[in-house]
């Protein structure tokens, strides 16, 4: 297997990688053939999820372009994933400059990525570091040369908290960030489901099982346990809702049906 010049040295090109995977789905370039093997596995059980990762990244766009309305310049992306069109610092900034963005990943292709598209930007940078372990996030030097914590914060994690397990105690990594957050910081979630997909149960957990087997378990999540993630803060209208009814910018019926699968909202810390 030939490794690409981008591939950063010491990885394992071998072993399918959820970014990598979003990635394909999105229509990139960085990822390999045993991560397009994989997506492909995986879109014979829900051949929709292009469409539901697409519905993704505009409900973050939305959420983005809502947060600097509401004065908050400050974004902490984890999960951030390997950069395409429409990133966060893209959005943030292109509605004010000076908004500073910190993404946070742990995929070394995603982190090195992320570092040749944010070079000369002073107020956007990137920390390799997991959702699973806040502490080091927050204490992170780049963290505190990017942001002020002591003033309001967006916070994303978007499509990445179905990617821990229960026993990875995503609650508490939530929580922990949230208490270290100021008054007035957003947090910005979006979480696959069962609930929304046009496809039976059984079907969609093909595809569940494919994440399994490729070792990132993929845990679907029910609207009442997703909205635990917003203990503590206050939700914004309209709430949790799929992702294409959240403050949409274009008519629902122009949406594709898989475009409503699984849930997103964003509530505020008081």
């Amino acid at each position: 297997m030939e490794r690409p010049a981008w591939a950063p040295p010491g990885i394992d090109i071998s072993v399918p990688s959820v970014s990598r995977i979003y990635d394909y789905y999105l229509g990139g370039s960085h990822n390999f053939e045993v991560d397009r093997e994989a997506a492909r596995k995986v879109m014979e059980f829900v051949p929709g999820l292009p469409k539901i990762q697409q519905a993704n990244r505009a409900f973050m766009r939305r959420a983005v372009r809502y947060a600097v309305s509401e004065g908050i310049t400050q974004f902490l992306d984890i999960g951030s994933g390997i950069p395409t069109f429409g990133n966060v610092h893209e959005v943030a900034q292109g509605a004010d400059p000076e908004a500073r963005v910190l993404y946070v990943d742990h995929d070394p292709v995603a982190v090195a990525h992320s570092q040749a598209v944010l070079e000369g930007n002073a107020n956007a940078g990137v920390l390799a570091a997991d959702l699973r372990k806040p502490r080091d996030i927050l204490t992170a030097p780049e963290t505190g040369a990017l942001l002020d914590l002591d003033r309001p914060v967006a916070l994303l994690l978007v499509s990445v908290l179905h990617f821990l397990e229960d026993t990875d105690e995503p609650q508490r990594a939530v929580a922990e960030l949230r208490d270290a957050l100021a008054p007035g910081s957003l947090l910005i979630v979006s979480h696959a489901s069962y609930e929304g997909i046009p496809l039976p149960q059984e079907r969609v957990g093909g595809a569940v099982d494919v994440y399994r087997d490729i070792r990132n378990p993929l845990v679907m999540r029910t609207r009442e346990e997703i909205a635990r993630f917003f203990d503590g803060f206050r939700m914004v209208e309209p709430g949790l809702v799929s992702m294409p009814e959240w403050r949409p910018e274009n008519p629902l019926d122009q949406e594709d049906p898989y475009a409503f699968s699984g849930y997103a909202g964003v509530g505020r810390k008081a």
